[in-house]
């Protein structure tokens, strides 16, 4: 059992150094990088020419967590997603380079990307 564990954690440790190999966000276009736990998600845009975040949401915040789907949900991802997308635009970003943070695209972490593209950003 402990090297399936170890397996699917190095797996996801080879995509995510995969992902941010490629992946840098500046100060007119930031990286938007997910956080998915088991029970929550987070997002942050950062201007890693400055190694500064410019907006964050997650279902930590009371406006995201409340809900009847909980906070592990895609539903959840959704809000947070188009909580992301509102930060962002009120401190004028439009478009973002996209760091799923070593999660595969699916489930609540594509949840997250399309709320935040329906709340205007551009990936």
């Amino acid at each position: 059992m402990a090297t399936r564990a170890a397996g699917r954690a190095a797996a996801r440790s080879r995509r995510q150094r995969r992902v941010r190999k490629k992946v840098v966000g500046t100060s007119q276009r930031p990286r938007l990088a997910v956080f998915r736990s088991n029970k929550h998600i987070s997002v942050q845009l950062i201007d890693d020419s400055k190694s500064h975040t410019l907006a964050a949401a997650s279902t930590y915040e009371s406006a995201a967590g409340s809900g009847d789907a909980g906070t592990g949900s895609a539903a959840a991802a959704s809000t947070v997603g188009r909580l992301i997308g509102e930060r962002a635009s009120a401190a004028g970003i439009d478009t973002v380079v996209f760091d799923r943070g070593g999660n595969r695209y699916h489930g609540r972490v594509a949840a997250l990307a399309d709320a935040a593209r329906e709340a205007g950003l551009k990936f």
